[in-house]
């Protein structure tokens, strides 16, 4: 079997993974103004798809998977563009500083966990600051709400992104830790040779 169909095969495996994260392991939070949340740990998976795919692949993955989550969840279905976006880019931040970080190439595990870590808080955190501004500018100006400027800070003070950012680092680093060897083999299987 080809590489680029292994490749393709793989995400869409981690579409259906990042699909079901979000879908049965989310707890709703209600916000003001009918506004919901959720806290949940599909964006450890996220970073997981793109630590093994890549930033492109695992990015699409973790966007597809948790975009469609959304979109058919009546709750969240008008989030479903403003997900896509966001966790595109979790997967590929994640994706792009592992590596810079030649996570894939490191053997000791006090190295790994730090790289990984660093690599996951890059990508989490991104969310946690961008979420609520995108927020903002997507409800009021695509979806045409009354959005006042506060829902951005009372998103952060609300602390939910910020929770799920912890949460999603601590549960990345420590699968990774514990599968990165089975993860590697994986990635050595659909990653193209270098030219």
């Amino acid at each position: 079997m080809n590489k680029q169909i292994r490749r393709m095969a793989y995400t869409v495996l981690f579409v259906a993974v990042n699909y079901a994260a979000f879908t049965f392991g989310k707890i709703n939070i209600p916000l003001a103004a009918g506004q919901m949340t959720a806290i949940h740990v599909a964006n450890a998976v996220v970073v997981l798809s793109a630590w093994l795919l890549g930033p492109y692949y695992g990015g699409l993955a973790g966007a597809i998977g948790l975009s469609l989550a959304d979109f058919l969840d009546p709750v969240y279905i008008t989030s479903a563009p403003k997900t896509f976006f966001l966790k595109f880019m979790i997967g590929f931040i994640a994706g792009k500083t592992a590596e810079k970080l030649k996570l894939a190439e490191v053997n000791d595990p006090a190295e790994i966990r730090k790289k990984a870590a660093f690599s996951a808080a890059a990508a989490l955190f991104f969310n946690v600051a961008a979420d609520p501004i995108i927020g903002y500018f997507y409800k009021r100006y695509l979806l045409g709400l009354e959005v006042s400027a506060a829902a951005i800070v009372q998103t952060w003070v609300a602390g939910v992104s910020a929770v799920n950012a912890v949460v999603c680092l601590i549960l990345a680093v420590i699968l990774y830790g514990m599968l990165y060897k089975q993860l590697r083999r994986i990635s050595n299987t659909i990653k193209d040779d270098p030219a």
